[in-house]
Protein backbone atom coordinates (compact mmCIF):
# COMPACT_ATOMS: atom_id res chain seq x y z
CA UNK A 1 0.00 0.00 0.00
CA UNK A 2 1.70 3.38 -0.74
CA UNK A 3 -0.10 7.04 -1.31
CA UNK A 4 2.00 9.64 -2.62
CA UNK A 5 0.63 13.71 -2.06
CA UNK A 6 1.90 15.97 -4.62
CA UNK A 7 0.33 19.57 -5.68
CA UNK A 8 1.58 21.73 -2.74
CA UNK A 9 3.75 25.04 -3.24
CA UNK A 10 3.99 28.28 -2.51
CA UNK A 11 1.12 30.06 -2.99
CA UNK A 12 -0.35 34.30 -1.69
CA UNK A 13 -3.40 34.70 0.44
CA UNK A 14 -6.28 34.04 -1.71
CA UNK A 15 -4.90 32.09 -3.85
CA UNK A 16 -6.04 28.09 -4.19
CA UNK A 17 -3.62 24.84 -5.10
CA UNK A 18 -5.09 21.63 -6.20
CA UNK A 19 -3.66 18.53 -4.04
CA UNK A 20 -3.84 15.02 -5.24
CA UNK A 21 -3.06 11.47 -4.13
CA UNK A 22 -1.64 8.88 -6.30
CA UNK A 23 -2.23 5.32 -4.37
CA UNK A 24 -0.81 2.32 -5.34
CA UNK A 25 -1.54 -1.53 -3.80
CA UNK A 26 -5.34 -1.49 -2.65
CA UNK A 27 -8.77 -1.51 -4.17
CA UNK A 28 -8.80 2.33 -4.39
CA UNK A 29 -12.97 2.00 -4.90
CA UNK A 30 -13.19 -0.19 -0.91
CA UNK A 31 -11.87 2.84 1.39
CA UNK A 32 -12.63 6.26 2.32
CA UNK A 33 -9.46 8.63 1.99
CA UNK A 34 -8.57 11.79 4.70
CA UNK A 35 -6.08 14.42 4.39
CA UNK A 36 -4.57 15.93 7.43
CA UNK A 37 -1.77 18.45 7.77
CA UNK A 38 0.69 19.61 10.39
CA UNK A 39 2.45 22.89 10.83
CA UNK A 40 5.37 23.42 12.56
CA UNK A 41 5.33 22.65 16.49
CA UNK A 42 1.35 21.79 15.84
CA UNK A 43 -0.22 18.22 16.04
CA UNK A 44 -1.64 16.99 12.26
CA UNK A 45 -5.17 17.54 12.47
CA UNK A 46 -7.87 15.86 9.72
CA UNK A 47 -8.55 18.55 7.13
CA UNK A 48 -11.36 16.20 4.81
CA UNK A 49 -12.20 13.09 4.09
CA UNK A 50 -14.44 11.56 1.28
CA UNK A 51 -16.12 8.42 1.57
CA UNK A 52 -15.12 5.28 -0.46
CA UNK A 53 -17.96 6.12 -3.52
CA UNK A 54 -17.21 9.65 -3.15
CA UNK A 55 -20.85 10.31 -1.98
CA UNK A 56 -19.97 11.27 1.56
CA UNK A 57 -17.30 14.04 2.77
CA UNK A 58 -16.31 15.66 5.93
CA UNK A 59 -15.03 18.69 6.53
CA UNK A 60 -12.59 20.45 9.29
CA UNK A 61 -14.45 23.69 10.57
CA UNK A 62 -11.45 25.44 9.55
CA UNK A 63 -11.55 24.34 6.31
CA UNK A 64 -15.52 24.55 5.25
CA UNK A 65 -16.10 26.68 2.49
CA UNK A 66 -13.04 26.71 0.96
CA UNK A 67 -11.96 23.13 0.50
CA UNK A 68 -13.12 20.38 -1.52
CA UNK A 69 -11.94 16.95 -1.48
CA UNK A 70 -12.89 14.60 -4.50
CA UNK A 71 -11.69 11.27 -6.31
CA UNK A 72 -11.41 9.45 -9.33
CA UNK A 73 -11.65 6.18 -8.97
CA UNK A 74 -11.00 5.32 -12.22
CA UNK A 75 -7.50 6.78 -11.67
CA UNK A 76 -6.62 5.49 -7.87
CA UNK A 77 -6.73 9.27 -7.25
CA UNK A 78 -8.25 11.50 -4.76
CA UNK A 79 -7.66 15.67 -4.67
CA UNK A 80 -7.95 18.03 -2.09
CA UNK A 81 -9.18 21.54 -4.01
CA UNK A 82 -8.08 24.87 -1.88
CA UNK A 83 -9.37 28.00 -2.30
CA UNK A 84 -9.26 30.90 -0.67
CA UNK A 85 -6.12 30.00 1.24
CA UNK A 86 -4.93 31.82 4.49
CA UNK A 87 -1.35 31.94 5.83
CA UNK A 88 -2.63 29.44 8.46
CA UNK A 89 -3.45 27.06 6.25
CA UNK A 90 0.49 26.88 5.70
CA UNK A 91 1.49 23.03 6.82
CA UNK A 92 2.36 19.86 5.45
CA UNK A 93 -0.41 18.05 4.02
CA UNK A 94 -1.00 14.38 3.91
CA UNK A 95 -2.87 12.32 2.57
CA UNK A 96 -4.26 8.46 4.61
CA UNK A 97 -5.59 5.40 4.13
CA UNK A 98 -7.21 3.21 6.96
CA UNK A 99 -6.61 -0.26 5.27
CA UNK A 100 -7.67 -3.76 6.71
CA UNK A 101 -5.82 -6.56 5.26
CA UNK A 102 -7.33 -10.26 4.51
CA UNK A 103 -6.49 -11.15 8.21
CA UNK A 104 -8.82 -8.26 9.49
CA UNK A 105 -5.64 -6.14 10.18
CA UNK A 106 -6.44 -2.38 10.43
CA UNK A 107 -3.44 -0.01 9.20
CA UNK A 108 -3.16 3.49 8.53
CA UNK A 109 -1.17 4.28 5.61
CA UNK A 110 0.75 7.90 4.95
CA UNK A 111 1.85 9.62 1.96
CA UNK A 112 4.88 11.62 1.97
CA UNK A 113 3.22 14.56 2.51
CA UNK A 114 3.37 17.95 0.15
CA UNK A 115 4.34 21.10 1.83
CA UNK A 116 2.03 24.34 1.29
CA UNK A 117 2.83 27.45 1.98
CA UNK A 118 0.70 30.38 1.99
CA UNK A 119 2.70 33.84 2.25
CA UNK A 120 2.62 37.19 0.32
Amino acid sequence: VQLQASGGGLVQPGGSLRLSCATYGFIFDDYAIAWFRQAPGKEREGVACIGSSGERTYYADAVKGRFTVSRNNAKNTAHLQMNNLKPEDTAKYYCKVKHRDLLGIVTDYWGRGTQVTVSS
